[in-house]
């Protein structure tokens, strides 16, 4: 039985570095949304903005892990084998990126790795989907590129995740950087990000 995959980029070099450009952008300003400028037709429940990213960011040295709801569907995992090289591990903590389709059941950031003092750039990085830049839950964030506070507003994010942001920037410079990402858009927070509480 064969699989019908997906397409991916309709002009892979202009989109490609018009994804790239946008996660840079993203995290250099972080909370702050950012258009892609690129729809991919991604199996689902893959989001457009997460196949764009990895796209834009795999290769075939950049293991990726998968949830359970992405791993789950064979096409989706044929999808990224065929469009990045990109090996699939089981093991979140040895995955340089990491795709989550289900933000509630998200693992804890300390699942990933963030990388050590002599290499933190060997850290994870996060792609996780919401529904949504607009809700009743947020987080009042500053930092490098941010000018004062930063509010962002995005649902549904996973449990306790204002205290994982809080662990994760204790970790500094190690920790994992995090992609939101929704429809054609994506939010980062990086590991420098702090979490303004009270």
């Amino acid at each position: 039985m064969t699989t019908t995959l997906s397409p991916a980029f309709v002009d892979p070099v202009q989109e490609s570095q018009g994804t790239f450009r946008a996660v840079m952008d993203a995290m250099a300003r972080p909370g702050t949304i950012k258009s892609i400028g690129s729809k991919v037709a991604a199996p689902s429940p893959l989001n457009a903005a997460a196949a764009a990213v990895a796209l834009a960011l795999l290769d075939y040295e950049t293991p990726v892990w998968l949830d359970r709801v992405l791993a789950a569907r064979q096409d989706v995992v044929d999808w990224f084998r065929f469009h990045t090289g990109a090996p699939i591990t089981s093991d979140p903590s040895r995955a340089a990126f990491a795709f989550v389709a289900d933000s509630t059941r998200a693992p804890n950031l300390e699942t990933f790795s963030p990388g050590s003092m002599e290499y933190p750039d060997r850290a994870s990085t996060l792609v996780l989907q919401v529904d949504r830049f607009s809700a009743d839950e947020s987080l009042s964030l500053s930092g490098p590129g941010i000018a004062g506070i930063q509010r962002l507003v995005a649902t549904p994010l996973p449990k306790n995740f204002r205290a994982q942001l809080i662990a994760n920037r204790a970790l500094f410079p190690r920790g994992v950087d995090v992609i939101l990402t929704m429809d054609d858009a994506v939010v980062a927070l990086p590991r420098s990000v702090r979490v303004v509480t009270g």
